[in-house]
């Protein structure tokens, strides 16, 4: 499933992988790679498959789970849709709190002691995953783990989530995604070294040396 996730995110150009003209981030992070998951759900095919991964992931995974809640905001629709395949409850997590209403940041309802799991688009650092859960936990709920769909494997990442004692499942690893391309033409067999790189150090641009 890993390889067929990989080949549908090129595909549809949800992964865009440019290691000559790299990309840069918010954080001024000079990256060979750029990830929009959010494409995802104009492909009824790709979104199906996504949606279908992650519900088996859940399943063999966190066979307890009780609901899913989305992170704000890519990660709502894609817990939306699983939810619906695995008939559970849905919510998600906003980035901030409202400023009107209730406020909260909560969306959707959580009982004490729901065993529930994180829907991420994609983990870099970690950070909304990791936000995500402390909310959940802060409002009672049991978080069993997150499951996404893209992770780079980013030392920073998987320290951050180490950290706050969650556990990550994703569909598809920066490792697979960079063989994936270069066997189906979209880089050469020689970026694969750059790539792998840039992701143990992202903050270093001596992968644009190599």
């Amino acid at each position: 499933m890993e390889r067929e996730i990989a080949q549908s995110l090129l595909k549809i150009g949800a992964v865009f992988l440019r290691p000559d003209a790299p990309f840069t981030w918010a954080s001024g992070i000079k990256s060979p790679v750029y990830c929009d998951n959010r494409l995802t759900l104009s492909y009824p095919e790709v979104r199906t498959q996504i949606a279908e991964g992650l519900a088996a992931t859940v399943r063999r995974h966190y066979p307890g789970c009780a609901g899913l809640f989305g992170t704000a905001t890519a990660g709502i629709a894609h817990a939306a849709i699983t939810a619906h395949i695995m008939a559970l409850p849905m919510g998600y997590v906003r980035a901030g709190e409202k400023d009107h209403g209730r406020g909260g940041k909560v969306e959707g309802r959580v009982t004490p002691g729901q065993k529930v799991v994180v829907v991420e688009d994609l983990i870099s650092t970690a950070g909304s995953a990791v936000d995500s859960v402390a909310t959940l936990r802060a409002a009672g709920a049991e978080v069993l783990g997150v499951v996404s769909i893209f992770t780079y494997g980013m030392a920073k990442g998987v320290a951050r989530l180490a950290e706050a004692g969650v556990e990550n499942h994703s569909l598809c690893t920066f490792d697979t995604l960079a063989a994936v391309a270069a066997e189906g033409g979209y880089i050469p067999e020689a970026d694969i070294a750059r790539l792998m790189a840039f992701r143990d150090a992202p903050e270093d641009d001596g992968w644009r040396r190599l």
